[in-house]
């Protein structure tokens, strides 16, 4: 069964074909109807637009002709490359094209039953976290009998211009395209997460490591039925178009349409000097201007491969535009890439993107206000929406994304198009279960971009431990919805900071209701004791708090071990201590190694401190081998930390 679907404007395609079957009439859109209004909100255009139907366009028109990815697609006078670049990256997964185009073939021209077509047409779109169907008539805008936005190729094929259409109603017009970019539209047609790579700053040209490890994220994006695009920046608007001196256009977008890692046979390896091939093929929507350099069909090295090489290694091209090109050559020559991912399915039943809807609200009570603006607003930022979540893994790539509503369908109301927003990631307690009230101690562990547009991303590799992501407006005081998206493929339990403090209820106030709250962070433990000079030593902390603890990741062979492991608690009275122990990690029984025992009164010094380790049994127990380096701050005000 699949996510539940959300009806644009309310209406039911069915019951609306079988009206206009029954009348015997074509469909005419009451909520998108043929003129201006639906084209721009305020725009000269360049000549008379008629609109008119498939039929009025061709003697035989059809939804899709042959095979969709096929036919080279064309902008058309008013339309934009970032569109077609995106129809063409659709059309590689079928998986996603034909959700976006549900039922198509029910959905075709039949010349035989002409009394089963009536005009009418519907589309899915993901839309702000949710499916929507748009229903549309098939009435499409023309300038001297040709169609003003994109269209294919196959003069009869129409399927792209009536996806345009829908997406223009869905956004409010066709003007509303303007601007998108391209990972903004393939994700409104598929639901994937996007992030985007800049190959450059990547620098997977000098850094072989990284070059293979780019190569194994890409390939399990595409095998898990992602989709990829790249493109070559142009410095100046001159330099769009312009030719490189492979035969690469600058300013396009070449869509992925596979990717292989080969293993090649004794006779290759002795021609190539090599085991391995790492390739990739890249499509040009609009078929022409392909690659020339290496492995191109006038290539020397494709000339050495036999037709038989060709097919059992699975280099094969099926459309006008493709050609192939080595690993190499492509993070050589393109600048950015636009990898999605498809994250609609939960993998072996782990969930592996979370996403939450949120809103920037406004209240004159701070302690309710959920718009502070953004990090350079130090005396409102924390009063922004807070998120945390979980990494309970080293090593793992976790993708962030923030969306924010589209305020496109607002441009009659003189508002803007976007807001700028950003977000930033800080790497908090372990154990922290209410809202950041001041950053003391917490490690800014990353920033997105801050800019006008739709979406924002980050994605970083973490280290094991807990994350709270503040999503902000560049402006505090400003009013919007968001949507906030998580990818990792380990489950990282997004949630909502919603409590400042612990609630009063009447099992804490019988136990005593918290007075004093304390942030304490180990940097480091240094040298600890070792039996022997050849014994292994995995240290690991336990900070302890009446009954609940918190340990930190193993480290590994080391005696001088760098922590940075943060717990913060919520104690009824000073008299309840801290206790922070060292623990040697062994495969059998772990063995202790000393801890510390502290008051944390809020009048102590909040400065970093060092303390030898001792045996147990409070701190006037006999000193150990080793000292730890700590910084804790405690508060009487449950709301400072």
């Amino acid at each position: 069964m699949g996510p539940p679907l959300k009806l644009f404007k309310n209406q039911k395609y069915q019951e609306l074909k079988q009206e206009c079957m029954k009348d015997g009439r074509f469909f005419c859109d009451p909520t998108f109807l043929p003129e201006n209004d639906s084209l721009f909100f305020n725009r000269l255009l360049p000549g008379k637009v008629v609109w008119k139907r498939p039929q009025d366009i061709s003697d035989d028109p059809h939804l899709i002709v042959g095979n969709i990815s096929n036919h080279q697609l064309i902008q058309g006078r008013l339309g934009n490359k970032a569109m077609i670049s995106a129809f063409s990256c659709l059309a590689v997964q079928e998986s996603h094209w034909t959700k976006a185009i549900p039922n198509h073939k029910d959905q075709e021209w039949d010349p035989r039953k002409p009394e089963k077509y009536a005009g009418i047409f519907h589309f899915r779109f993901w839309h702000f976290g949710e499916w929507t169907e748009v229903v549309i008539d098939d009435l499409l805008p023309t300038i001297n009998g040709d169609l003003v936005f994109s269209f294919s190729t196959s003069m009869n094929e129409f399927w792209n211009a009536l996806l345009e259409k829908a997406y223009a109603k869905l956004l409010g017009c066709y003007e509303a395209l303007d601007g998108l970019t391209i990972t903004d539209i393939i994700m409104d047609f598929t639901g994937t997460l996007a992030e985007i790579i800049d190959m450059q700053k990547g620098r997977y040209t000098d850094l072989v490591e990284e070059k293979y490890k780019l190569f194994g994220e890409l390939y399990k994006t595409f095998t898990k039925g992602g989709l990829i695009c790249c493109s070559i920046e142009s410095p100046s608007q001159e330099e769009q178009e312009v030719e490189t001196d492979w035969g690469l256009l600058k300013g396009y977008t070449y869509t992925m349409t596979d990717i292989r890692k080969l293993r090649l046979g004794e006779r290759l390896v002795e021609v190539f000097s090599t085991e391995k091939l790492y390739m990739v093929r890249l499509r040009n929507p609009l078929g022409r201007q392909e690659w020339s350099g290496p492995w191109s069909e006038i290539s020397e090295e494709w000339q050495q491969l036999t037709v038989t090489d060709r097919k059992n290694l699975g280099l094969v091209m099926s459309d006008d535009g493709e050609f192939w090109m080595s690993l190499e050559d492509f993070c050589h020559n393109f600048h950015k890439l636009n990898v999605c991912r498809n994250v609609n399915n939960p993998v072996f039943g782990r969930k592996e993107l979370e996403s939450v809807v949120g809103c920037w609200t406004v209240d004159d009570d701070p302690l309710m206000n959920r718009s502070g603006g953004c990090y350079n607003n130090r005396d409102t930022f924390l009063q922004n929406p807070q998120y945390i979540f979980t990494v309970p893994e080293d090593g793992h790539k976790v993708i962030m994304s923030l969306q924010q509503k589209d305020l496109r369908t607002y441009r009659r109301m003189g508002r803007p198009d976007n807001y700028i927003i950003g977000f930033e990631l800080f790497k908090v307690e372990m154990n922290r279960r209410f809202r950041l009230h001041h950053l003391y101690i917490q490690e800014r562990a990353g920033t997105s971009t801050y800019i006008d547009t739709r979406t924002v991303f980050l994605s970083k590799y973490l280290k094991k431990g807990s994350y709270v992501l503040v999503p902000t407006m560049f402006q505090h005081g400003r009013t919007s919805e968001f949507l906030l998206r998580i990818f990792s493929e380990v489950p990282v339990q997004l949630r909502e900071l919603t409590l400042d403090m612990p609630k009063m209820s009447c099992w804490n106030l019988a136990r005593g209701y918290p007075k004093v709250v304390t942030q304490i962070t180990v940097h480091s433990a240094e040298g600890l004791e070792k039996k022997y000079a050849n014994e292994t030593v995995n240290p690991y902390l336990i900070i302890k708090c009446g009954k609940e603890e918190v340990r930190s990741p193993v480290q590994k062979n080391t005696v001088h071990a760098i922590f940075d492991t943060q717990a913060i608690f919520y104690r009824r009275t000073t008299d309840i201590p801290i206790i922070i122990q060292v623990w040697n990690s062994r495969k059998f029984c772990d063995q202790f190694l000393g801890q510390v025992t502290l008051d944390a009164d809020p009048s102590d010094c909040r400065d970093l401190k060092s303390l030898y380790l001792r045996k147990k049994g409070g701190p006037t127990a006999k000193v150990k081998q080793g000292h730890i380096s700590f910084k804790v701050i405690s508060s009487d005000d449950l709301t400072e930390l």
